[in-house]
């Protein structure tokens, strides 16, 4: 006797290896966001992804991503949520010292050639390299003539950064970081401290711009003196890692700089050319010339 249609759909997916399954799961998943939403993970390292999507289902209370679809598609208040498990927001004030020690001993100072100075803080998720950044700044004597735009693609995040409230119990971290970057003061000059927590001082804010970027699917929106942009490189696959390396690129100045995260590189990418390493192991090159029309 033989099968009909359905009968047949029944034993492939029967046959199907529970990794197939899970890894069309997960592109149904990405598909939604995209044709739903237009936010654009296809680009994002897998195994990174399905880690957090997978934890996005522990918190809906759901077996499988593909039980994900309907409350995505048909709840308003769905996406935030998943947006908040997509995203990596996690950092703290002048994480990897040595990094602020070395730009604020011999590459920030450079800057102080320009009238006006504009800094891309790009992925700042909850803002501690935002508060770290401008208190460099301030201590330099530039942040005056500073504009820091800081993005995100989670609002979430952008809202958390506004209001600089970080857990008491990080302030010993965050003090000895600050001041093995070289701190000429002391750290609570820059926060007031309330019960369980701190908030940075609002004066900080000043010359910040919070705004939503999506590094996956917008374009360059000013020119830049410095980008920073974090540890956010290392959840992207290759190809995309390009695509935002030459976004930084045509985003900056001639002989303007760019800071990645301590295991991150351009060595791969096209645009690696176009950059002179300054500091191998913290991550940061100069732009040396204009790309090609």
């Amino acid at each position: 006797m033989s099968q009909g249609p359905d009968n047949r759909r029944d034993a492939a997916a029967a046959a199907a290896h529970p990794a197939d399954i899970e890894e069309i799961e997960l592109e149904l998943f990405v598909h939604a966001m995209r044709r739903r939403f237009g936010y654009d993970f296809s680009g994002y390292a897998t195994a990174s992804l399905r880690r957090r999507v997978n934890a996005l289902c522990q918190h809906a209370g759901v077996g499988r991503v593909v039980d994900l679809l309907p409350r995505l598609l048909d709840e308003s208040d769905f996406l935030r949520q998943a947006l908040r498990f997509l995203s990596v927001p996690v950092s703290e004030l002048f994480r990897d010292p040595e990094v602020f020690a070395r730009l604020r001993a011999d590459f920030l100072p450079e800057l102080a050639s320009y009238p006006r100075i504009n800094i891309w803080q790009a992925g700042c998720a909850h803002g501690e390299e935002v508060y770290t950044m401008a208190i460099l700044l301030k201590e330099l004597g530039l942040y005056d003539r500073c504009r820091i735009y800081a993005t995100d693609f989670n609002d979430q995040a952008l809202d958390r950064a506004r209001e600089g409230i970080f857990p008491a119990a990080q302030v010993p971290r965050y003090t000895d970081n600050y001041l093995q970057s070289g701190g000429q003061g002391s750290l609570a000059d820059y926060y007031h401290a309330r019960y369980d927590f701190i908030r940075m001082d609002r004066a900080l804010l000043d010359n910040v711009i919070f705004a939503n970027h999506n590094l996956v699917t917008d374009g360059v929106f000013a020119e830049t003196h410095l980008v920073m942009c974090r540890n956010v490189l290392i959840y992207f696959a290759r190809p995309l890692q390009h695509q935002v390396l030459a976004l930084f690129s045509d985003s900056l100045v001639r002989r303007g700089l760019m800071v990645l995260g301590t295991r991150e590189t351009i060595a791969r990418a096209p645009v690696s050319e176009l950059f002179e390493t300054l500091d191998a192991g913290a991550r940061i090159f100069r732009r040396t010339a204009r790309a090609e029309v």
